[in-house]
């Protein structure tokens, strides 16, 4: 290889502003693991472009009244960037935010990153292989130098997720209220809700957190519940100082904290998976005992909140305080189907009006529309929409028929109904860096590289995993969900565990793409594949020998400590706490 002759891997400057190696669409938690996986691998002449005038994604975007994650913390953070410092089991927006500006600085990824830069469409341009992305600038002073440009690059990668566009509601006359009305993934909190009447559309994941927030400050507060969610218990808990201490300084008691809460969650696929197994009717077990300890003698509500689909089927909600809610006086559940929205609030059959000065929609986002509003053309001006016309799918989730040089994350049949996302993230960063290292090698000769899956494979994997899928609570005929279409096709989850899709991508094989080009040949016949290998955080022993090797641990650390006055004091004042 002719290093940087002809392509030199520099960071993006004024000169080339309109030229990069890799464009990344979105600053969230894909789009930064993306970056971070490409500076460590010595490639620094990309640009992430976002739309938003922050990084964060979802956890910027995000910021309700309760708001928080529902997978434990630190499970819910990147294996190379464990924080041993989570304030609880279950951080809030703000302190999942603070993490991943901590990470972001870190690696210095703000200069790559350019705020207010919208994605109107790319196209693929065959001639010289390239994407051509059109960018246009949203924030008003950067606009005044260029209010839209197109940004050229080798490769394009989707960074957007699932959970990006919100989903309003075609609701009959719901420009006709005269209150507020306010998504939950875009909440105003210049509007004071103290006090006012509130009416809350939609009962899952967001709205469990919501609902319990907004309550004690409403002064009446109706849930509209279409159907009910089973619940589990999320036992949330402040982190013990000393156990902080014992992660930071310490830090393969975290690595074992994290497989534990590894194994737990792969474990609960099978709830998933079979219907009809032991952990399925714990779960359901576990859950109505829940609800009827914590609304006692209610039976009129246990009626409404017990679901009549299978756990799994969809998100399961965990949460200690949701149940409660309902037992207080000035909580209402609505299980009427809404007819209309009126001037001053909300009727259901039956011709019973609700009046309101806020409306709340946890309605969720448009997830089965993958990319949305982003307008893709590739091979031949072939569009996404036509590539998608019987529904979003991929090979792997991560590349898509007739796109060259494009791969996404968190793509279709990707998501995960229990287990943390960025264990499937950092597995999707690394294939794909195995195929952008491919298209710069080409351009560091001065050629050029196209690869696309085949779409025989792309169909063969798919029928797959549906078939697969097609077995699972996902599918079951009494559930509606965000997890797949109106036809029942299963666009956004994954059909198995965490572990059997990091094995999957843990190499990249070239027989599945049609390649064109420079190194094509030499790819497809003689090396075939590549194995990349993957991050291993399930348990690799028992929990008797992490007992065993703590104690030697923690007695290596007493009797070095005795060896120093100022150790010996640093030693005292950890035990202390």
């Amino acid at each position: 290889m002719a290093p940087n002759k002809y392509y030199p891997q520099l960071e993006v400057g004024n000169k080339n502003y309109t030229e990069a190696a890799v464009v990344i669409i979105g600053a969230g938690i894909s789009g930064i693991c993306t970056a971070i996986n490409l500076l460590n691998n010595n490639i620094h002449n990309f640009v992430i472009v976002e739309k938003s005038g922050g990084l964060g994604g979802t956890w910027r975007d995000n910021k309700y009244p309760g708001c928080c994650c529902d997978i434990n913390s630190h499970l819910y953070s990147y294996s190379f960037e464990q924080n041993p410092n989570w304030s609880r089991l279950y951080p809030g927006q703000e302190e999942m935010l603070r993490y991943l500006h901590t990470v972001a600085e870190k690696y210095k990824l703000f200069r790559y990153i350019r705020f207010n830069s919208s994605v109107k469409e790319a196209r693929w341009d065959g001639e010289a292989r390239k994407w051509k992305t059109a960018i246009e600038v949203t924030g008003s002073k950067d606009a005044e130098f260029a209010d839209h440009y197109t940004l050229n690059s080798d490769f394009l990668v989707s960074a957007v997720g699932q959970l990006n566009s919100p989903y309003y509601p075609s609701i009959p006359g719901i420009e006709e209220f005269q209150g507020k009305i306010i998504h939950t993934s875009r909440w105003d909190w210049t509007y004071d809700y103290k006090g006012k009447r509130i009416g809350i559309i939609g009962n899952g994941a967001t709205a469990a957190q919501v609902i319990p927030s907004v309550a004690p400050d409403a002064a009446q507060l109706t849930v509209f519940q279409r159907t009910p969610n089973w619940l589990l218990p999320r036992y949330d808990a402040a982190v013990w100082k000393p156990f902080r201490l014992l992660f930071k300084y310490f830090p393969f008691s975290l690595w074992k904290i994290r497989a534990w809460m590894m194994d737990f969650r792969e474990a609960f696929f099978t709830v998933i998976q079979d219907q009809g197994s032991g952990w399925a009717a714990y779960a359901q077990k576990n859950s109505i005992d829940m609800l009827k300890k914590q609304i006692p003698n209610r039976p009129d509500l246990w009626e409404k909140l017990v679901p009549n689909y299978p756990v799994g089927c969809k998100r399961v909600i965990v949460s200690d305080d949701y149940y409660p809610t309902f037992t207080r006086d000035n909580v209402t559940l609505e299980t009427n189907p809404i007819e209309k929205i009126t001037k001053n609030g909300i009727t259901v059959e039956g011709g019973i009006e609700h009046e309101f000065d806020l409306i709340v929609l946890a309605t969720g986002f448009r997830t089965v529309e993958f990319m949305h509003p982003i307008q893709l053309y590739g091979a031949n001006g072939r569009a996404l929409s036509d590539i998608w016309r019987d529904g979003a799918h991929a090979l792997y989730g991560v590349t898509v028929d007739s796109l060259p040089n494009f791969a996404m994350l968190y793509g279709p049949n990707t998501n995960l109904g229990h287990n943390s996302i960025i264990l499937m993230i950092e597995s999707q960063a690394k294939y794909i860096h195995a195929l952008i290292s491919q298209v710069l090698e080409a351009r560091q000769q001065g050629q050029s590289l196209a690869i696309m899956p085949n779409p025989k494979r792309t169909v063969a994997f798919n029928e797959e995993i549906q078939e697969t899928l097609g077995k699972t609570s996902f599918a079951h005929p009494n559930c509606r969900s965000w997890y797949k279409r109106a036809d029942g096709k299963i666009t956004n989850n994954w059909s198995s565990t965490v572990v059997e899709y990091q094995k999957t991508l843990s190499k990249v094989d070239w027989t599945d793409f049609i390649l064109e080009g420079y190194g094509a040949e030499q790819l497809a016949t003689k090396k075939r594949k590549t194995y990349l290998g993957r991050v291993r955080e399930e348990s690799l022993f028992t929990y008797r020998d992490w007992v065993f090797v703590m104690a030697g641990l923690l007695g290596t650390w007493g009797i070095w400590a005795v060896k120093g006055k100022g150790a010996l004091e640093g030693f005292r004042s950890w035990v202390s706490f």
